[in-house]
């Protein structure tokens, strides 16, 4: 059961891969499809800007504030679940949860005063945005480690630092890559607001849709970053199965 489950994941990302990949080189394949989509004279193909380098933008603006917020979540989660940081951990979790508070539309627009128009704003957004769900699973992984196998590694004389690298993170390994699969997954469909400032990426196909009243353009923009997330959700779930798999000795 367990190799059919595995083979049939294999298949849906080969046919996700295939199908995103055809959507970004090749988008006139599916300009029939929309065509009846679009109103009379409309072009039912985006074809104001390249769809794979607007693919490649949207990419790298979550890339970017995905790793940083990765960064920092994981540190000052780290830092909280030791001793001289556990005071601290209230006002760590009000900080994470300040990003959750605000809309991501009002965090652009708190923002653009602030970093101008273009991709910073849209960068502070999904930083701030995506901070949450990688520190409470990071506090979450470290708190569900074994105090019993921390003391027998503290009794075989590793230091604080070698039982934080060498046990517990790999033991928290798993909810972590859970946490940041989610923030990651958030930040793509999020990422699709920077272009009302002026990010590149796939929000402006949707966004030029809505303004011309143009279904297909929606439509193309929007399957684009749903395959996208499905896409990275696939990639990262393989990465958590695997981490959760028992390491052979």
């Amino acid at each position: 059961m367990a190799q059919r489950r595995g083979l049939l994941r294999i298949v849906a990302a080969g046919i996700a891969v295939a199908l995103f990949s055809i959507m970004v080189l090749v988008p006139r394949a599916f300009e029939r499809p929309l065509a009846a989509l679009a109103k009379f004279g409309q072009p039912a193909i985006y074809d104001r800007d390249s769809i794979l380098a607007l693919t490649l933008s949207h990419i790298g603006l979550v890339i970017a504030a995905s790793l940083a917020a990765l960064v920092i979540a994981l540190a000052i989660g780290i830092f909280v679940t030791r001793p001289a940081g556990a005071q601290y951990l209230p006002l760590a979790r009000a900080v994470a949860n300040l990003g959750q508070t605000f809309p991501p539309i009002a965090m652009l627009a708190v923002a653009v005063p602030l970093t101008g128009f273009g991709a910073r704003p849209t960068l502070v957004a999904l930083f701030a945005y995506g901070l949450l769900p990688i520190f409470e699973n990071t506090i979450a992984g470290l708190k569900d480690v074994s105090p019993q196998v921390v003391e027998a590694a503290r009794g075989m004389g590793m230091t604080g630092r070698r039982i934080l690298r060498e046990i517990e993170l790999p033991l928290a390994l798993p909810v972590i890559i859970a946490g940041f699969r989610v923030s990651i997954i958030v930040s793509i469909g999020t990422a699709t607001i920077g272009s009302t400032v002026g990010a590149r990426g796939l929000g402006e196909i949707i966004i030029a849709g809505l303004q011309a009243d143009n279904l297909a353009y929606v439509l193309q923009g929007g399957v684009l970053v749903a395959m996208l997330a499905i896409l990275v959700d696939l990639g990262l779930g393989f990465l958590e199965r695997r981490a959760r798999q028992p390491r052979s000795a």
